[in-house]
């Protein structure tokens, strides 16, 4: 059953057509659903309670950075409006854990002056507050976080090159993972990552963190860089501590979109910069017992830098941006995926 939420603030009540959970059939494409307040794109989703959350992001053509706190509620297809981040955040991870909804990391300032943040935030629902935590063990940003038996892992993302690495150019990708323990408040290190990379997306299934295309910045023989995708697909079992290396996705994909429905692994949309510019509509389904990968319907709305989250069989996307890049909107589509 579900519990009672208490939002303060703001109730935006921004609706659209009434999404209804649980539908008795699957659908055959995706459908249209509340959009945001307002355009935002380099967003994650987590969820709590039968509602979507997401944070901060970058919005107007990416030169402002926000830092509000949104709920979406499936029952209602509506947005309410939350206690705002501490400070604003772009590609900020958000995870679920004991009730508490952590904020971890991202990027401060608009592009290019991209600094990597090292701050943590817990949100508590029974306080409607924010508070601080321990730093992460390095500053970074466009990594991804998940929850696996009590503990959030933080994976690879974009970390400062130098102590006052402050502009994108100045980062560099890591497959560095770190490890939160909230009943100790303690970070620990994990185990690295086999691949450096930015911009991925990431589930759990069956208590194995599965992380998921992404791009690495790389240097060029003329001395300029540039984003290359990667399709590899690796999952993290923290029971043996061990990686192992599964069947890439068919088309590799930066700043794409994830969720775990029903065992199987679910991602959507991206974008490429290398050899020719290009955002994905496409979307495709990984499964764990054969190792494949099939497709599934593309998005109505192409685009990247987009968050995804899954309730009852039901997979949600909203917001990124639908050019190479800056271009956020506030798009937000719905898939049935299990009945």
């Amino acid at each position: 059953m579900r519990q009672s939420l208490t939002y303060p603030l703001n109730v935006l009540c921004v609706t659209g057509a009434l999404l209804v959970g649980g539908a008795a059939h699957a659908q055959s494409g995706w459908s249209d659903a509340a959009p945001l307040p307002s355009p935002r794109q380099e967003i994650y989703a987590t969820t709590h309670d039968g509602m979507v959350f997401t944070a901060g992001g970058l919005a107007e053509r990416a030169s402002a950075v926000r830092d509000d706190f949104l709920a979406y509620d499936p029952q209602t297809d509506s947005w309410q409006e939350l206690a705002n981040l501490p400070a604003p955040r772009h590609h900020v991870t958000l995870s679920t854990l004991d009730g508490l909804i952590y904020a971890v990391g991202g990027f401060s300032g608009a592009f290019p002056n991209w600094k990597p943040e090292a701050s943590v935030y817990s949100y508590d629902f029974e306080t409607a507050q924010w508070s601080a935590l321990s730093d992460l063990p390095v500053a970074r940003g466009e990594h991804v976080s998940a929850v696996v038996d009590g503990r959030i892992y933080v994976i690879g993302g974009r970390v400062g090159g130098t102590v006052s690495a402050a502009t994108y150019k100045e980062h560099r990708d890591t497959g560095r993972v770190d490890v939160f323990d909230p009943e100790t408040g303690i970070w620990s290190r994990g185990v690295d990552a086999p691949t450096a990379r930015n911009s991925a997306a990431s589930a759990v299934i069956d208590g194995r963190i599965y992380v998921v295309g992404g791009r690495q910045y790389l240097g060029q023989p003329d001395g300029t860089a540039v984003n290359v995708n990667v399709a590899s697909l690796e999952a993290f079992d923290p029971e043996t501590g061990l990686w192992s290396v599964k069947a890439p996705m068919p088309q590799a994909a930066g700043g794409l979109a994830a969720a775990a429905v029903g065992g199987k692994l679910y991602v959507v949309g991206g974008e490429q910069w290398s050899p020719t510019r290009k955002v994905f509509a496409e979307g495709w389904v990984y499964d764990p017992a054969t190792d494949e990968w099939d497709a599934m319907p593309d998005l109505n709305v192409p685009r990247h830098g987009l968050a995804a989250a899954a309730i009852e069989g039901r997979i949600y996307v909203f917001g990124g941006a639908t050019k190479t890049g800056a271009g956020d909107v506030p798009a937000h589509e719905a898939l049935t995926v299990e009945p």
